[in-house]
């Protein structure tokens, strides 16, 4: 998993391209965006349930530590539950539906209200023929997925390359592979988001964490 392939080819080539001014610049406001997909999905506590504007989300209490809380829907493995053994080669994948929820709870607390991931009518008009998922919400998964690694994880730089858009409705996968110990708690790792059902690539990248311990209780 820790190898990283770009499909030259593909059609959507120009429109990373022009995306990569954008993701340059986004990522380096990576935590506060972070930040900001986490409390669109913070309920009150972790054992009830919340109400969205289509149905009731199941508010599970997390098996991790490290975790506020799970839903139900969401998905995770990983390969090492000890940080004292996390290596390279050890992963996380961490996987959910992004729906209109998502997206609108998304826009309110980030202020990013850009119509095209919004409203339908102004997103036919555009390049991507509809609306789509802010790539910041979609690139937060990458953080879900840091967060499920052993330890308390702390973000310290992240760098990303979007190649593909995400519609809302889409399943994605964040998959966090460690490629290096660089000592002192810290790791090197990759950081893809794909679709899995369409075997796409959303966003490639790295990111360099620091695993510190647990608080005590």
């Amino acid at each position: 998993m820790s190898e990283r392939t770009t499909d030259a080819s593909s059609p959507l080539t120009a429109m990373a391209s022009a995306w990569t001014q954008f993701a340059e610049s986004a990522f380096k406001g990576a935590t506060a965006a972070n930040r900001a997909a986490f409390a669109a999905f913070n309920p009150a506590t972790t054992t009830r349930s919340r109400s969205r504007q289509t149905d009731d989300v199941e508010v599970l209490e997390s098996t991790i530590p490290s975790l506020g809380y799970e839903e139900a829907g969401w998905t995770f493995e990983r390969t090492v539950d000890d940080p004292d053994e996390l290596n390279v080669g050890d992963y996380v994948q961490f996987s959910k539906v992004i729906d209109e929820d998502d997206v609108r709870e998304f826009a309110n607390a980030s202020g990013d209200t850009n119509r095209l991931h919004l409203d339908e009518e102004f997103a036919k008009e555009s390049r991507f023929k509809g609306r789509i998922v802010h790539g910041t919400l979609a690139a937060g998964l990458i953080s879900a997925a840091l967060a499920r690694l052993p330890g308390l994880t702390i973000y310290l730089s992240q760098d990303v390359e979007f190649q593909a858009p995400v519609r809302i409705g889409d399943r994605l996968t964040a998959t966090v592979e460690v490629l290096e110990v660089l000592g002192n708690g810290q790791f090197r790792l990759s950081t893809i988001v794909e679709d899995v059902s369409k075997d796409t690539t959303i966003i490639d990248g790295e990111a360099v964490v620091l695993i510190d311990e647990m608080p005590s209780e």
